[in-house]
């Protein structure tokens, strides 16, 4: 599988089916829809196939493909009102060498960076004094809203 970030749009990702040589893509949406595609075999950028999903409609997909990775001690953020997502910080962002204190993200947006995976590495809760790089991935939490407020903020060239 391949991932291409779509700026201001969200996450495409792409899949080709190992028995029937099908190419999938799925695009997450920053609003928590998705897009699921199927490509056709003989033209792989027409596509043949094109769902809609809402964030209700994705879970319930979710929960039909993978029915066991469900576990009581999972927090399962959308029946919450809450979203996860992951934000990539620039090489040009403003940030770059910054510390997360000096965001104040948290306090003006409502969203918190959980964990920050840098190259190999994963930063579980990262303090004020942790310095962002560019090419960062930032996993943030919070409200729809406030994670759309984030990702602006960390936007910031």
């Amino acid at each position: 599988m391949s991932t291409t970030p779509l700026p201001g749009i969200g996450v495409k990702y792409d899949l080709t089916t190992r028995a029937q040589k099908k190419h999938l893509s799925v695009i997450a949406h920053r609003d928590g829809t998705r897009s699921l595609n199927v490509y056709r075999a003989d033209d792989p950028d027409a596509c043949a196939l094109s769902l809609q999903l809402t964030g209700s409609e994705t879970a319930a997909l979710i929960d039909a493909l993978l029915p066991s990775h469900h576990s009581p001690n999972v927090l399962h953020t959308t029946d919450l009102g809450l979203v996860a997502e992951r934000v990539e910080l620039s090489a040009t962002s403003y940030w770059n060498g910054r510390m997360l204190g000096e965001t104040r993200i948290r306090t003006e947006t409502g969203a918190s960076i959980v964990a920050v995976l840098r190259r190999a590495e994963a930063i579980p809760s990262p303090t004020p004094d942790f310095r962002f790089a560019g090419g960062d991935t930032l996993i943030l939490i919070g409200t729809r809203e406030g994670i759309e407020a984030a990702a602006a903020l960390l936007g910031r060239e």
